[in-house]
């Protein structure tokens, strides 16, 4: 079971509900996620059952990222609108920037959402299971210095 986000901006809240709704088997066993209204929405729209956090300008980024930087999340989709700036745009860049560094595979738009979700259903994402499995306790450092 894989722990997975959505986000959508709000010109884009339409098409991840018809995505989610598109895969919604795929979906099915897997611990879902999402900011706010596109949760509520995804909900609305399918039978899936998905943790809300706050909205994104509100704090939702935040709380993904957080789950994100304890390598706690296993994937996200997050369907940017690119042509329309965003007021919490540092919360978003920080999000984006912490999936890199935690190497959480992470779709901002529907093509590359669809080809991590075909995989996803192939079995292709055994590999966050070792990451989980060795993940080092709680409180034990990597020897770097802060």
């Amino acid at each position: 079971m894989l722990k997975i986000a959505f986000i959508a901006h709000d010109r884009k809240k339409e098409e991840m509900v018809n995505f989610v709704t598109a895969y919604e088997p795929v979906f099915t066993d897997h611990q879902l996620y999402s900011t706010g209204t596109t949760g509520l929405r995804i909900m609305e729209g399918t039978s899936l059952k998905i943790h809300r956090f706050e909205s994104g300008p509100l704090g939702g980024d935040q709380q993904i990222g957080a789950l994100v930087a304890q390598n706690e999340m296993d994937l996200i989709i997050f369907l940017r609108d690119p042509l329309m700036a965003q007021p919490h745009e540092p919360d978003i860049n920080a999000l984006l920037r912490l999936c890199d560094v935690q190497g959480i595979p992470l779709a901002t738009n529907i093509a590359t959402a669809e080809i991590l979700v075909k995989a996803l259903d192939r079995g292709d994402f055994a590999w966050r299971e070792l990451v989980h499995k060795y993940k080092p306790e709680a409180g034990v450092t990597t020897g770097d210095s802060e």
